[in-house]
């Protein structure tokens, strides 16, 4: 919390209400940032491969979205904009 009640190092319980005195902030960041990364890569993959057998399907907007380079040419739009 950002109160006249913050203790740094400390968690402050008053009138119900939970607050946390954290110190250096920005070393918690990265363990977070890490931890939604890996379950965004996760995610992503358990939506690309769906099916048993593997198969992407490319009419689905994330998975064509997602597809920089297919049968040897650029498919993503932003990637091709750039090269040309």
């Amino acid at each position: 919390g950002n109160c006249e009640l913050t203790r740094a190092g400390k968690t402050v319980e008053t009138h119900g209400i939970s607050i946390f005195g954290t110190v250096n902030l920005p070393a918690t960041i990265p363990y977070h940032a890490s931890q939604m990364y890996a379950k965004n890569i996760s995610n992503l993959f358990r939506h690309l491969y769906k099916a048993p057998e593997f198969t992407l399907d490319f009419d689905d907007e994330i998975t064509s979205g997602t597809c920089v380079i297919r049968d040897g040419d650029i498919t993503n739009e932003v990637v091709k904009n750039m090269t040309e």
